[in-house]
């Protein structure tokens, strides 16, 4: 019986460890989901493919984009970057923002 105690006292601590190593980065990851919009004007490429169908050529061609043309000035010329048509402008266009509008 201590034997069969003492692995179970190793798997809950194995097991408390592993979840108190995860849980920052889930914490994280749940902040930027919930903490508002991502603004196509200021995302890295990484951040853009957490959009709905945008992987990373289309997130890198937002990026190219904007070097080459400067800021968006509205969610809407996201539609001028090749590979995002009126569909996938519909799936993303409540989770982006070009910023705060002077």
């Amino acid at each position: 019986m201590n034997s069969y105690f003492q692995k179970f006292l190793a798997l809950t601590l194995t097991a408390l460890i592993c979840l108190a190593a995860v849980s920052p980065i889930y914490a994280q990851n749940q902040s930027k989901a919930t903490s508002g919009k991502i603004n196509i004007n200021t995302a890295s490429v990484t951040e853009l493919q957490n959009l709905p169908r945008i992987g990373p050529k289309v997130a890198e061609r937002i990026v190219d984009y904007r070097t080459q043309n400067g800021p968006f000035k509205k969610v809407e010329d996201i539609m001028k970057v090749r590979g995002i048509g009126e569909k996938v402008f519909d799936q993303i266009k409540d989770l982006i923002t070009v910023g705060e509008t002077k």
